[in-house]
């Protein structure tokens, strides 16, 4: 048999280390549907897996269901257009790794502003208020201040919001 390329047993590994946290995922899942159904055995097999977070982005950071702060990768927030609100799911692998998903995006509405810098920050301008932007998507945009673009924000307006997700320059 031919000698296989160290880069495709590492890839090999990396599918099924994303396989054993899909099945840990759904099994938790289960559990919380049918409760005592699923057997201790196959839930311990989870915890081996790595540790699983749910929690709520809020802009730029995801808070945790266990109370904790975790930080959510700029360019993942920027390129997934995250909005503040939105649920992630966080595993946290053996080897320290973080892997984000989005699992639930709240309702959204898009609002044409202006962007603007000031003291270090990127703001939208809306005519309905200020909203803060993350660096990366501005320049994932290549967006410069006075330029009109377009963001998503929470369709709920009873939420105070903060942060806007950059959906595109103008």
């Amino acid at each position: 048999m031919a000698e296989i390329p160290e880069k495709q047993i590492k890839r090999l590994k990396a599918l099924i280390t994303e396989a054993e946290t899909s099945l840990a995922a759904c099994k938790e899942l289960l559990l919380s549907i049918v409760g005592d159904e699923v057997t201790t055995t196959q839930i311990n097999k989870t915890e081996t897996l790595g540790k699983i977070v749910e929690g709520v982005f809020d802009g730029q950071n995801m808070l945790g269901s266990d109370g904790k702060n975790y930080p959510v990768p700029a360019n993942y927030a920027s390129k997934s257009k995250l909005v503040q609100g939105d649920i992630l799911k966080l595993t946290i692998t053996e080897d320290g790794s973080f892997m984000y998903k989005q699992i639930g995006p709240i309702p959204r509405r898009q609002l044409i502003g202006t962007l603007r810098l000031e003291a270090g920050h990127y703001f939208v301008d809306t005519q309905e208020k200020s909203y803060r932007i993350l660096l990366a998507s501005v320049t994932y945009f290549k967006a410069k201040p006075g330029d009109q673009v377009s963001v998503n924000v929470p369709e709920d307006e009873s939420t105070i919001v903060e942060w806007a997700a950059l959906e595109a320059a103008l």
